[in-house]
């Protein structure tokens, strides 16, 4: 049973680094509104989804049939990652006008905040089905089916780690994530804005009283998450070169899986149960099949919240010091 895992456990390693570090970029958005808010925001799926349909717009207008290079390709992997992200920081923001705020003023309950999110994610996946890919990428009849997107860029073989070929490609996003995770953390804990946010996480009321405007903290809030997920949305599609309007959903649990794992609400913990869920996930495909790959992820998420549900590392986004 684990011969497959022994003879092949690089590449195992590899692709679950990748993936994890994905995982990582998306967890983090659950990461932040909880820590804020103490709202699990399920539609921040189709967030990381809109990330990678603008990535995937991009590619279609570049319009090139051949792999770029030199500074073209310099050039595309940025329009990639400013597209995705701006588009899923924008539409972060707004769906936290539109869904959370309202509720948030009039003093609604978290369930009726967490019933706004679901509403949110089942809109934006029938909107990109039903108007966004048809219409505005052109593809009436792959509205809901899996679409590919032209690969940008050459992977060819960096280096070998135990007669595992790394690639380029797989380097640049590896290297992509952890710094975008280093620059936040960074500026939740070295920043004005970064003591705004936590002293929201800490004691909201407190807060106000300190000058702190809790509204521009909540924006920022979703604003950071969105630009994260969206930047991993530019990640998937040069490491996949798929999307479709559903392509979040299943991702977009494991992130939160990912996000429980390490601690919710903790901004480290998004990293290491990114990494982590990856890894397992990989390994457990080699042992028990790639069928068995979601049920490991999910049984993990169960495991994590019977035995210990404040994550590995257990520690809030208020506890982080300056």
């Amino acid at each position: 049973m684990f011969d497959n895992l022994l003879g092949s456990f690089w590449p195992y390693t590899i692709d679950g680094l990748i993936l994890g570090a994905i995982y990582g970029l998306v967890a983090l958005g659950y990461t932040m509104v909880y820590g804020v808010l103490r709202l699990i925001n399920f539609a921040h799926s189709e967030i990381f989804m809109i990330g990678t349909m603008a990535s995937a717009f991009v590619v279609m207008t570049l319009g090139f049939t051949e792999p770029l290079t030199g500074f073209a390709l310099v050039g595309g992997l940025l329009l990639m990652l400013l597209a995705g992200g701006a588009a899923s920081a924008g539409s972060a923001m707004l769906l936290e006008r539109i869904a959370y705020r309202p509720l948030r003023k009039r003093g609604a309950s978290r369930l009726a905040a967490l019933i706004s999110a679901i509403g949110a994610s089942l809109f934006l996946q029938e909107l990109f089905a039903l108007v966004i890919i048809p219409h505005v990428f052109n593809r009436p009849q792959q509205g809901r089916n899996q679409m590919g997107v032209a690969r940008i860029m050459e992977k060819e073989t960096l280096f070998t780690i135990g007669g595992a070929q790394v690639r380029v490609d797989q380097v640049l996003i590896f290297v992509a994530a952890i710094g975008m995770m280093i620059l936040l953390d960074l500026l939740v804990n070295r920043t004005k804005i970064g003591r705004g946010i936590r002293a929201t996480s800490q004691d909201p009321e407190t807060a106000v009283l300190m000058g702190v405007d809790i509204d521009k903290i909540v924006r920022v809030t979703f604003l950071i998450g969105g630009l994260m997920a969206g930047v991993a949305g530019a990640l998937f599609i040069l490491q996949f070169e798929v999307t479709k309007f559903s392509i979040g959903f299943l991702l977009g649990i494991k992130a939160f899986t990912a996000a429980v794992l390490g601690g919710i609400g903790n901004l480290r913990g998004a990293l290491v149960g990114g990494l982590f869920l990856g890894l397992i996930e990989n390994y457990g495909a080699a042992v028990f099949g790639s069928g068995w790959k979601d049920v490991i992820a999910f049984t993990i998420l169960v495991l994590v919240l019977m035995f210990r549900p404040t994550g590995i590392l257990g520690e809030s986004l208020q506890q982080a010091r300056a």
